[in-house]
């Protein structure tokens, strides 16, 4: 029976959910809490352009100034050293983007093509190595290039080159007909400046959604290793494994939590080292530039924005701001196709590694984001995800077929707030349907299930992924 509750002004319809699709299969129900996808303290109702640009919603007031003044370093552009805007300048010499939220565009994933749709843009960057390991297992920089290709400079400063990349269509066709399209991308590197890049592994990656950080990097060690099943000991075909890296301040390897091969420990190494890398800025981590030899020789008498060129309290404010993100809540969430779509989502055990939920650890950087139950859609695990996807390059103990699980959660609000639909770690995928269509290795029993749907099926498991 539905009923209307009346909560502070606020209309609640709750709604009795258990319909059955037929008469074995009943439609999974909804759960409690099951919209709050960053817990109470880490979801805001926000469905707008800015939905990825809401803090934690207990924010005290000195919190919310330190919020502010961390947004502003984060979304404007750095400048050439000396400068009388001296408390951000130091940009490259080398360099991807001039501001975090030029690849991050309203604190959302970054679009990997110019207006043009052609042209790759400054959301776009290229991890490089060789063969072999750093001291501490890390990848082995280029000798002449570096950990990244870095397609701008400042004035006078030579780029490192030029990067473009065709895509070829491959047709594909579901078991009911019906037919699809994935394109497979090429990258050609051309006008280097530093040298060859023979035998060079090179990684694409776009930048991803900053919403939840600060919940995610609460996750504790304890609560991603329940999930691994390094063996698959359950012989379901998934077999997730920790990624451990190097945690700089700490000088240790710790587990990795974020980024696209979980190859950072913690929001601070992430974003003092995009800083370093992206943006060419020194931090007390990451003190030195991002420069090879070579460079270091032809650049390294260059005027710096300090030493470093972004102090400590104004990197901490960063950070905090990107911890304080929160998540937009679900929509739909009791839509009955999309809870049908949940229930096929289960059914392709694509939750395997999209795990339903979990629950974030003690923490107090912010304290709002610990003890919450969370809902990104992933285990923060490495999986194989076959040869179609792998970029074959290594990332600590993680190999060149293997990714982290990308959280969901915020996947529908993507094109509201970012203008396009871009999926995967290169982009390659236009959508949600193409991504999943692009799973294979230990994903490929979820793929080929989600293959056998109806089309009306498939249709309900996008909409519900569209709900997260």
């Amino acid at each position: 029976m539905n009923k209307l509750i009346i909560i502070g002004g606020i209309t609640l319809c709750l709604v009795s959910i258990y319909a059955c699709k037929n008469n074995s299969d009943p439609i999974t129900p909804q759960e409690t809490d099951e919209e709050f996808s960053g817990g109470r303290e880490g979801t805001v109702f926000d469905e707008t352009f800015n939905a990825f640009g809401n803090p934690l919603i207990n924010l005290t007031s000195d919190e919310t100034d330190k919020f502010v003044i961390g947004n502003s370093f984060n979304r404007n552009n750095w400048v050439i050293a000396p400068s009388s805007t001296a408390a951000r300048d130091g940009l490259g010499p080398l360099l991807n983007a001039a501001s975090c939220a030029s690849c991050h565009a309203l604190d959302g994933k970054g679009n990997p093509f110019q207006s043009d749709g052609v042209s790759l843009s400054q959301a776009m960057l290229f991890r490089l190595s060789v063969q072999g390991q750093g001291i501490h297992g890390e990848p082995k920089d280029d000798p002449h290039y570096g950990g990244q290709f870095n397609p701008r400079s400042i004035p006078n400063v030579d780029v490192e080159g030029e990067v473009s990349v065709t895509y070829e269509e491959i047709a594909g066709k579901y078991p009911d007909g019906t037919t699809y399209s994935l394109r497979k991308p090429t990258y050609k590197f051309t006008n280097l400046n530093y040298g060859t890049l023979n035998g060079t592994m090179i990684s694409p990656r776009i930048a991803p959604s900053m919403i939840g950080m600060g919940l995610l990097d609460a996750v504790s060690e304890k609560t991603i290793l329940a999930n691994a099943d390094e063996n698959d000991a359950n012989g379901d075909g998934i077999s997730g494994r920790a990624n451990y890296v190097w945690d700089e301040k700490n000088k240790k390897k710790s587990i990795g939590k974020l980024g696209w091969k979980a190859n950072q420990p913690n929001v601070e190494q992430q974003t003092a080292g995009a800083f370093n890398g992206d943006i060419g800025i020194t931090s007390n981590l990451f003190p030195k530039e991002g420069l090879t030899d070579f460079q270091q020789q032809k650049y390294g008498s260059l005027p710096k924005g300090g030493t470093p060129e972004i102090d400590e309290t104004t990197l901490q404010k960063v950070v905090f701001y990107i911890k304080a993100l929160a998540v937009p809540a679900r929509r739909n969430w009791k839509d009955a196709d999309v809870l049908t779509g949940k229930q096929l989502f289960i059914k392709a055990n694509c939750s395997g590694c999209h795990l339903l939920k979990m629950e974030t650890s003690d923490y107090d950087s912010p304290k709002y984001v610990a003890k919450q139950i969370i809902r990104p859609y992933s285990d923060l695990l490495l999986h194989d995800m076959g040869k179609d996807l792998a970029d074959n390059r290594p990332d600590f103990e993680a190999t060149g077929v293997e990714w982290r699980t990308a959280p969901l959660w915020g996947i529908g609000l993507q094109k509201t707030v970012n203008k396009h639909t871009y999926m995967l770690h290169d982009g390659r995928a236009r959508n949600v349907e193409e991504a999943i269509l692009w799973h294979g290795g230990e994903a490929m029993n979820a793929k080929n299930a989600y293959m056998k749907l109806s089309k009306t099926e498939r249709e309900s498991v996008l909409k519900f992924i569209d709900s997260l």
